[in-house]
């Protein structure tokens, strides 16, 4: 599972958070994602044209007021994270992601497309919306890690006898057996303990999610089908809900 908006928010809230400097968090979004390039809200006055360094760019936001990244994971029926209106909304719901950037008077969403240019530059380019400026209804992180535990078990009851192939195959747990030796960290520093267990699990369940719809359902019954499909949507919303709220869960700043 990998959402080009995650490390923006970590990292960024870190950075807001005093626990790494600029530099160390510009640096560790575009190791994962190559440049980032941010465009203009139309009509809203940012202070900077298209496709603005990443690092230009937020040191101008915070002349604005930015204090807080939020992290946006929706699908079709389940805005998990989003506000309005309708523009934002739809763009990260085609997209699956997309994060809010709070300033002094106002929200305003980014959302992430590929940046391709010629056969060696990939990037990220970020489309900036006007959001409504209230707090998206999010989990807080003990509630999701809790139904996230639940859900689990409530999935590995379902699938019993249904989906021994197809979602827990030895290629799916091969796949989380190497997820340790080979994944990054998916927090950035300043985050308890608790977030980054809560977002590691998130990772490691959301690869099986996303392993088992390729798989299919072959030789499956109709019902079993419509299980399999419930089971695996259901750990799906659960997975980003856990990560939604592991990302809000940067440890403020300590003036002592």
């Amino acid at each position: 599972m990998q959402f080009t908006s995650a490390p923006l928010v970590a990292w960024g809230n870190a950075w807001l958070s005093g626990h790494v400097g600029l530099d160390d968090a510009v640096d560790a979004v575009e190791r994962r994602s190559g440049p980032n390039l941010v465009g203009t809200v139309p009509a809203g006055n940012l202070p900077f044209d298209n496709d603005v360094p990443l690092r230009v760019a937020l040191v101008q936001l915070r002349g604005l007021g930015l204090s807080m990244f939020r992290l946006a994971l929706p699908t079709w029926g389940d805005p998990l994270g989003l506000v309005g209106p309708k523009e934002l909304n739809q763009a990260a719901v085609e997209a699956r992601e997309g994060v809010l950037i709070q300033l002094t008077d106002r929200q305003i969403g980014l959302v992430p497309t590929a940046d391709r240019r010629g056969s060696s530059y990939v990037g990220v380019s970020w489309r900036p919306y006007p959001a409504n400026d209230i707090a998206p209804q999010v989990p807080d992180l003990a509630e999701a890690e809790r139904n996230l535990k639940l859900t689990v078990l409530r999935v590995t009851e379902a699938l019993e006898g249904v989906d021994d192939v197809a979602s827990f195959s030895s290629a799916v747990h091969r796949e989380l057996g190497d997820l340790g030796n080979r994944g990054v960290p998916p927090l950035a520093h300043g985050y308890p303990p608790r977030a980054h267990r809560v977002a590691t699990q998130a990772v490691r369940l959301g690869t099986v999610v996303a392993l088992a719809d390729p798989l299919g359902s072959r030789g499956l019954s109709a019902h079993q089908m419509a299980v399999r499909t419930e089971a695996l949507r259901d750990l799906d919303a659960a997975v980003r809900r856990a990560y939604v709220a592991a990302h809000a869960a940067i440890i403020p700043p300590s003036y002592d």
